[in-house]
């Protein structure tokens, strides 16, 4: 599929998204709309996966199929390869085509069908290794929502319409770039995010930000066993990770997320990836409190955290106990879980690991019990590697700049910890700044020949990180100041006096008016 039919079917997507919405905004459709489109690439999966056992039968057409031993032998195969299976009758194609004649039949009414389907494709995996995967994905897809329609016959015309549309794209299952339909999925999940305020961070990192973690944290690596990201949204970070080392030479998933629905998106968009069912294991719950991996230690871990997030820290004595926050002398206080999450990814991370994640400045100059373990985390661990600044706006739903720290247990360059100040290279676009191809290379750049560039980067030392008492401010050790250009005061005198004359002159011709009009001149 060219870059062009790519263009066509995010344009498509996104087209129907905005068109077909009924009383909906666009946030709240979301769900609607990926979890159709999931549906169809689910349906196109099974549709050709069975058409290839079919290739040496006389019926080799899916969904002409009726024999009912041959339905479950293509369904054995099919939970073993796919994670889950569709009957013939159940295809999108064939609800899709039953709904088109509902437009014109009032009587033919497809919603009970889709309710029934979509609970069957759940069910299909029931006590299979892809249970998990798939149990309760489809439960944001309320179809008596009154917002779809105040009658059942309104939302049912409504999905029909939906649905057809949906069946008239080629979503290019056959083709041999698994990621295009993954791509134009999370192009709608962009969407999405920058209409979507402050809820927008619950769910999505910028793809320009995740290319810098993921190329950082993939740097010098030809293969990566595990990635890890105990907040993962809709997984695009996790995502990005993988195609930055090559879906090829990527091992295991892991992720966490609080939001059940942005849980059941993540997993979507695993599978909308061509991400194996065995590959991934996605899982809902508070990191923080009920953390789902906490006995594994992973290659890779990335993290874009809602920023200062309350936790409850002293008010949970099981905290003061927990390996993860007990050596560093104070827990991060209960209105900032910043430290917490960074904590807790430190302690998930492997000896031969990197680990980047995106927090909010106050991170690196807040005082009190996060001085303490800043200060822990420098003088103590040494894993502290890197400080990158980025650009203001870069994030859905807010404006504040950001920063990566970088950290790794086994550094090579131990002495000393690199600045850069990105802050400045970006492009501004409608709603939010943009970091392009060459600033995010010149990050990466920057970061893997650690070096000092004027106004741009510095390489401190530990001991200067100590003299200024673990203050990791940016500004402290990279200088951007730019000197102003010299004023020219002989100009200057010139100018005013050459003002002065205009000024007399424009008043005399303002006395004289007034004297044409018989009237006092003001001057």
């Amino acid at each position: 599929m060219t870059s062009e039919q790519k263009q066509k079917l995010e344009t498509q997507l996104w087209k129907i998204a905005n068109e077909l919405r009924g009383n909906m905004n666009a946030d709240e459709f979301r769900d609607y709309i990926l979890g159709f489109v999931f549906f169809k690439y689910l349906s196109e999966r099974q549709h050709k996966y069975a058409n290839k056992l079919l290739v040496t039968e006389k019926i080799r057409e899916y969904s002409q199929v009726i024999d009912e031993e041959d339905i479950e032998a293509i369904r054995d195969l099919s939970l073993l390869e796919l994670g889950y299976f569709l009957r013939p009758e159940e295809l999108f194609s064939v609800i899709a085509a039953k709904g088109n004649a509902s437009l014109e039949e009032e009587s033919n009414f497809i919603l009970d069908d889709l309710k029934r389907i979509l609970n069957s494709i759940e069910q299909s995996t029931m006590g299979t290794d892809s249970e998990d995967d798939f149990v309760h994905l489809f439960e944001d897809l309320d179809l008596n929502n009154s917002k779809l329609g105040k009658s059942p016959g309104e939302r049912n015309e409504l999905i029909a319409r939906v649905l057809f549309h949906l069946d008239q794209i080629d979503f290019g299952v056959d083709g041999s770039d698994s990621d295009v339909l993954g791509d134009a999925y999370e192009y709608l999940i962009a969407q999405f995010a920058s209409g979507a305020g402050k809820k927008a961070g619950e769910f999505y990192t910028p793809q320009q930000v995740s290319k810098v973690i993921a190329k950082i944290v993939t740097l010098d690596k030809q293969r990566l066993k595990s990635v890890y990201d105990p907040t993962c949204g809709s997984g695009s970070l996790l995502l990005r990770v993988a195609r930055e080392v090559g879906k090829g030479n990527m091992g295991m998933f892991y992720g966490q997320e609080l939001n059940r629905t942005t849980y059941n998106l993540a997993r979507m968009n695993m599978i909308l990836h061509d991400v194996h069912f065995g590959d991934f294991d996605i899982r809902q719950d508070d990191t923080l409190e009920k953390p789902q991996h906490i006995d594994m230690q992973f290659e890779a871990v990335v993290a874009n955290p809602p920023f200062s997030a309350k936790w409850k820290g002293k008010d949970n004595p099981l905290n003061e106990t927990d390996e993860r926050f007990s050596q560093y002398g104070k827990l991060a206080p209960t209105s900032k879980a910043d430290f917490a999450f960074v904590q807790h990814m430190i302690y998930q991370l492997a000896e031969n690991g990197t680990m980047a994640v995106v927090l909010p400045h106050g991170v690196l100059f807040r005082g009190a019990a996060e001085e303490t373990i800043r200060k822990y985390i420098i003088r103590e661990q040494n894993y502290l590697d890197a400080v990158i600044g980025l650009p203001p706006a870069l994030f859905y739903g807010t404006g504040i700049p950001a920063c990566i720290l970088v950290l790794k247990k086994c550094r090579v360059h131990d002495s000393d910890i690199l600045f850069i100040d990105a802050s400045r290279q970006f492009e501004k676009d409608v709603r939010q700044n943009r970091l392009l191809d060459e600033h995010i290379d010149r990050i990466v750049e920057t970061y893997k020949n650690r070096e000092t560039v004027m106004k741009y980067s510095y390489v401190a030392s530990l001991e200067e990180i100590a003299e200024n008492h673990y203050n990791l401010n940016i500004p402290r050790y990279v200088d951007t100041f730019e000197e102003e250009v010299p004023v020219d005061l002989g100009n200057v005198v010139d100018e005013i006096r050459s003002l002065d004359s205009e000024i007399r002159e424009n008043d005399k011709v303002i006395s004289g008016f007034c004297k044409q009009l018989g009237l006092e001149a003001p001057l």
